[in-house]
């Protein structure tokens, strides 16, 4: 599944070749619904043995269209970590102490220290993504942004920080459904927002937006993996999978217990 979905560094992106509705063999949502639970347990025990060894840091990035999941997919797969492990953060509009910075400086503040899982609900790279469509900078002050994220990304990679970014991929005729559900369900309503709706205008200006990043931006220490999403119980699997399977990866152990613990004599 890893390899399934990821992004190659120099692959050229184009989403519609990317298949919303793919579930690379996963018979039903019954069997991924089963395999989540475990792999639940087994995040939660490699985020505790990455909080003991206190050397790695993990960064997961997700973006995603309005609908697309990122919610969901923090609520469903991280479901069981400890959160004094696990931090998460949320990038909206710039605020004026921000915009008076160069646009990585707020991201950079929000890095996972070491031991933590953090998480990018939205990240830097909206830079390249709403400034783009909505034309808030020139482009010549955007496309630099590629090389300057990747090499940003690369800094975290050589302190001990694993990045994995997650694109979210949906259809629009699945965020036209979601949409009309949150309006419609009054419980879900809070989430509806008439700015998601007026986006849909710009869907193919995002598109070749987010094709350009995944194509710029895709490296060997800090790849992008594109998550078919349509069906919301193989999105959740297929984060978790990759999440764990890279945890794996990083071969930690725990420390070595205090010398003399052995001999120590616990008072009544």
């Amino acid at each position: 599944m890893r390899e399934h979905c990821l992004v190659n560094p120099g692959q050229t992106v184009r989403l519609a070749d990317w298949d919303a509705n793919d579930t690379c063999g996963v018979a039903s949502k019954a069997e991924a619904e089963k395999e989540l639970k475990r792999l639940n347990k087994e995040l939660a025990r490699l985020q505790e043995l990455l909080y003991a060894e206190d050397k790695h840091r993990l960064l997961i990035v997700l973006q995603a269209m309005d609908t697309g999941g990122k919610d969901g997919v923090i609520k469903q797969v991280m479901r069981g970590v400890n959160p004094q492990g696990c931090l998460v953060h949320n990038f909206k509009v710039p605020t004026p102490e921000e915009l008076a910075h160069d646009f990585l400086w707020r991201i950079h503040q929000r890095v996972p220290p070491r031991r933590y899982i953090t998480i990018f609900n939205r990240s830097h790279y909206e830079d390249v993504l709403v400034v783009r469509v909505h034309n808030l900078v020139p482009e010549s002050v955007w496309r630099p942004r590629y090389e300057q994220m990747n090499q940003f990304e690369k800094l975290l990679g050589e302190t001990e920080t694993t990045i994995l970014k997650f694109y979210l991929h949906i259809t629009k005729d699945e965020q036209k459904r979601r949409l009309e559900a949150r309006r419609d369900t009054p419980h879900k309503q809070w989430k509806f927002s008439l700015g998601d709706v007026k986006e849909r205008a710009y869907w193919d200006d995002y598109m070749r937006a987010y094709e350009e990043a995944l194509t710029q931006c895709s490296t060997p220490w800090a790849p992008w993996y594109i998550i078919p999403a349509n069906k919301k119980w193989f999105r959740d699997l297929s984060v978790a999978r990759i999440i764990v399977e890279t945890l794996e990866r990083l071969d930690m152990r725990y420390p070595e217990p205090e010398p003399g613990i052995e001999q120590a004599v616990v008072p009544d």
